[in-house]
């Protein structure tokens, strides 16, 4: 199993759409949006390369160093499977 963090959503927003209006959004919303992109991308990339399996966008993980938190509630809020 592979976990992925993103930890710089808003600066890729921004550099897509503008500083201004990102600075309008919630940081709740570009993490979606980047999530969203990625896994899109993630499942492109799998098939093309034959690999089966599921790409996931969870919350209530947290991964900091070599330490992965779970909290009370763990939420899957996309999921695909190749």
């Amino acid at each position: 199993m592979i976990i992925l963090k993103v930890t710089n959503a808003s600066d890729v927003v921004a550099s897509r759409i503008g500083r201004f209006l990102a600075d309008l959004t919630p940081s709740g919303f570009d993490q979606g949006k980047v999530e969203e992109e990625l896994m899109k991308q993630l499942v492109e990339q799998m098939r093309a390369q034959g690999l089966q399996g599921e790409v996931a966008s969870v919350q209530g993980l947290d991964l900091h160093n070599n330490v992965i938190t779970v909290d009370d509630k763990v939420k899957v809020r996309r999921h695909r499977t190749i």
